[in-house]
């Protein structure tokens, strides 16, 4: 990462995990470095990401549909030089905030408030904050101002303070009490003698930080818009506090698939190595034939003929063949009808899925399985298509992210975006859809059903304007199985239960869990994960003792999913005593979870799926 010079690129200061960049420090995330804070610029202003070019066919379909782009290319976040003479690689970083705290403080014996001075960057000298001719170091101020659209700017504090009719200038000073930092401990103070409370800011109905005008200082000087302009009828937002190091500051919006064999698969990954450099300039097959020459392109097209070539060429030129199927819904039939792909289709063995016989140590759990399946190795490429600001906009069962969803642009020329493969292991577990169906139709099922659809419509409440739909009785069930699993497996793995990640597969072809781990480095395939397939039904019995208890009942099993007082909506029988996650594990963030769906609990028996057990 570039230094934090304003609008300037010098060599790196700081470093992030590519698949960080991805999933949390993406364009437009506030970052804290050791002496600055950032913002991280757009992807206009990365460099040298042509080196690390992916492909994945799929995906770009989805991604470009999304967009309404013509084609998306997607390359890895650009990685650091060792080379010092080497050209300059990296991510630019803009200095954000521009209001910082002076480390000076003057102390009121009568309030016990602390004052420290509020100065803009335009006030400091040199860096610092210079009084009685003396130096103070400053810190950049917590808080900014953003909008649901995801623009971000400095609070104007001057006129947060006095309104918009003062035109006082004087010096500012945040006043603290106490130490626990709460907002209705803070005010910020004019020497003229006005002041207001920063609790005061919270305020929407009052509108005190004023309506958002469009600023999207990650992408540039000139990249404001109206605030408003996204679509028909949109209105302009009003300006919300925000602390900048708060999770509901950034959330970044992503979409991943598995890597799955496809027919002519070995010619299209021999296609992908030289695409980018070489063969998306043919325009013909003896421009194919001349580009053979290089030795680069004779080694990766060996074996395969210019006419093969060239059709391939022209199939990417004209975008590929739609794909109106579903992400999960093609990665659902691949591992129901895995075999023993032994990866012949994809040379370097980037799937490899094997079903086995299922365990019989367990008959009453294990008779409501369909197939159990090792998944060796998988290639999971996820790309980030935008992010929002304090509300997450996840993808839905199927894995596709809503069209009418409002998303911050990553660029000005949307023509790439960041993605990371990510090299793993899995299991998979499959479930006999008759089982389901006959569960779905029990009246226990049903009430509890409705309990959760009027929490799911009390959120809705709660979020106005929001399009999400109820992601359906199956889902809960096999979602919060598989954080039971994450759990119950973790133990014996080899793997932190952060490290494993679920996704759910909920669909007219049937029903299950991939439970998999995917890393852009070795850690990914262990090969203890493969392993927990030969002993799933001992597993399924250790998830369901853990389901059955847990640590907070009787409170937590008699959750109401509509109680308005605690405000947990989308949660059934489910804490972090019991089913919550690390993030980095649950594809729904810790959202659409019930234990009851699952197992017997102190408050209810009769919806259990596994109620024999």
């Amino acid at each position: 990462m570039t230094p934090p010079k304003k609008r300037s690129t010098t060599r790196p200061a700081g470093q992030i995990r590519q698949s960080q960049i991805v999933t949390t420090f993406g364009p437009g995330a506030m970052v804290d470095l050791t002496d600055h804070a950032v913002i991280i610029a757009g992807l206009d202003h990365w460099a040298g990401y042509k080196d690390h070019p992916i492909s994945e066919e799929r995906l770009a379909a989805k991604v470009k549909a999304l967009l309404g782009v013509p084609s998306i290319d997607f390359y890895a976040p650009p990685a650091d030089r060792d080379d010092p003479n080497a050209d300059v690689t990296g991510i630019t970083a803009w200095l954000f905030p521009e209001w910082f705290v002076a480390q000076y403080e003057e102390r009121n014996i009568a309030t016990g408030a602390r004052s420290r001075p509020l100065v803009s960057r335009m006030d400091l000298v040199k860096g610092s904050y210079e009084r009685d001719r003396k130096k103070h170091r400053v810190v950049p101020v917590r808080f900014v101002q953003a909008c649901l659209r995801g623009h971000v700017s400095d609070i104007g504090w001057q006129v947060f303070v006095h309104g918009n009719e003062d035109k006082c200038r004087r010096a500012l000073w945040m006043d603290e009490r106490g130490t626990s930092g709460d907002l209705t401990d803070i005010t910020i103070r004019c020497e003229c003698g006005k002041s207001k409370a920063l609790s005061a800011a919270t305020k929407l109905t009052d509108v005190p930080l004023g309506y958002c005008n469009g600023p999207r200082p990650w992408l540039g000087n000139f990249a404001r818009e109206r605030c408003g302009s996204s679509g028909a009828g949109a209105k302009i937002q009003v300006n919300r506090l925000l602390v900048r190091s708060a999770s509901n500051a950034y959330f970044a919006q992503t979409l991943s698939v598995i890597s799955i064999p496809e027919p002519a698969g070995a010619l299209r990954q021999a296609v992908d190595s030289v695409w980018v450099d070489f063969l998306q300039y043919a325009d013909s097959k003896a421009d194919v034939a001349r580009e053979r020459k290089k030795q680069k392109v004779s080694a990766a097209l060996d074996g395969f003929l210019d006419d093969e070539v060239w059709k391939d060429v022209e199939r990417r030129k004209a975008g590929g063949a739609p794909v109106t199927r579903g992400i999960r819904e093609v990665e659902l039939e691949t591992l129901l009808s895995a075999r023993d792909q032994a990866g012949e289709d994809q040379p370097d063995g980037l799937f490899h899925a094997r079903t086995i016989q299922i365990p019989k140590g367990e008959p009453l759990l294990t008779k409501k399985l369909r197939t159990v399946v090792k998944v060796h190795r998988l290639r999971e490429v996820i790309a980030q298509v935008g992010f929002t600001r304090f509300e997450a906009a996840v993808a839905d069962v199927n894995g596709e992210l809503a069209l009418e969803v409002e998303r911050a642009a990553l660029s000005l020329n949307q023509s790439w975006v960041p993605a990371v493969e990510n090299r793993g292991e899995g299991v998979f577990v499959a479930f006999d859809p008759s089982a389901v169906q006959a569960w779905l139709v029990r009246p226990a099922v049903k009430t509890r059903g409705e309990q959760l659809i009027s929490g799911f419509n009390a959120w809705k409440a709660f979020h106005p304007g929001v399009t999400a739909n109820f992601p359906g009785l199956p889902y809960i069930l096999l979602h919060s199985l598989s954080h039971l699993l994450i759990t119950a497996v973790a133990l014996e793995c080899g793997y932190a239960a952060s490290s494993i990640r679920e996704r759910i597969y909920v669909g007219e072809s049937g029903y299950g869990i991939l439970l998999y781990t995917a890393s852009p480095d070795a850690e990914g395939t262990l090969g203890g994960l493969v392993q927990a397939a030969d002993r799933i039904d001992q597993y399924l019995r250790e998830a369901l003792e853990l389901g059955q208890l847990c640590a907070n009942d009787p409170v937590c099993a008699q959750h109401q999913p509509d109680n308005r007082q605690e405000e947990r909506f989308l949660l059934g029988a489910a804490c972090h005593g019991c089913l919550l996650l690390a993030e980095s594990s649950c594809e729904r963030r810790n959202d659409f979870l019930d234990r009851s769906l699952v197992v017997p609990t102190v408050d209810s028996d009769g919806a259990a799926f596994f109620d024999e057990a």
